[in-house]
């Protein structure tokens, strides 16, 4: 049985209970919160593995709870939204978000991007110090071994799933990698699915934070990281 502890922040109680009692049949502990406020509470007071959390949240909403959590301390957190609004889930990735699914989704997948965040982060945890520290592509420095990432010498801040992203298209610049090996290298899935909007909405907050030109579209296939010398 696995142990780990899963907070859940929802305000639909109908929607709270039903993720907690999935996730309790996963094997997980879970606890609940129903509100902005009382959501950042419970993941002081908790220590939570991992977040699910909605949105729109009384008291302050689901990116400000985001914001708060990942500043105190990292934590994958899946992200609930009743909208298919590219701008809120470009908002919810700059603020610490790993994943996000629209409502209304599957438990069954819910539980699985749970699981996938999980291992993800066994992974990154469980890594030895790359004997290459430090890549360098172009204009472009990733340190692996302390998770900094520099363009032209200026720094800047990504969340865990896209520095992962980041590191995975610069071991291999220029070459294009379909969006079904980026989920697969990054995501932990193993069935792409819907999931091909999560790769597309990463770049897009990579694009943003490190430039337009960085990440070149492959239509029809996925992308590749191209920088100049």
């Amino acid at each position: 049985m696995d142990e780990r502890r899963i907070l859940i922040v929802e305000d639909e109680r109908t929607i709270a209970d039903s993720v907690a009692d999935r996730l309790r049949a996963e094997g997980f502990t879970v606890r609940t919160a129903a509100d902005g406020p009382a959501g950042v509470a419970a993941f002081e007071r908790e220590r939570p593995d991992l977040v699910v959390l909605d949105v729109m949240l009384p008291g302050f909403d689901g990116l400000e709870v985001c914001r708060r959590i990942q500043a105190e301390r990292p934590v994958p957190v899946l992200m609930l939204t009743a909208r298919d609004d590219e701008t809120d889930l470009l908002v919810g990735l700059a603020v610490g978000a790993d994943d996000y699914l629209t409502k209304p989704f599957s438990l069954r997948e819910l539980a699985a991007r749970v699981h996938a965040l999980l291992r993800r982060q066994d992974r990154a945890a469980a890594a030895e110090r790359p004997d290459e520290p430090v890549l360098r592509v172009g204009d472009l420095e990733i340190d692996r071994a302390e998770r900094r990432v520099r363009r032209d010498g200026a720094e800047a801040h990504l969340t865990p799933t896209e520095f992962d992203l980041l590191a995975h298209l610069a071991a291999r610049p220029r070459r294009v990698h379909p969006r079904d090996e980026l989920l697969a290298a990054v995501w932990g899935w193993s069935d792409g699915g819907s999931g091909t909007r999560t790769v597309d909405s990463h770049v897009k907050a990579l694009r943003r934070k490190l430039g337009p030109d960085l990440i070149r579209t492959v239509h029809g296939v996925g992308y590749a990281l191209d920088v100049r010398p």
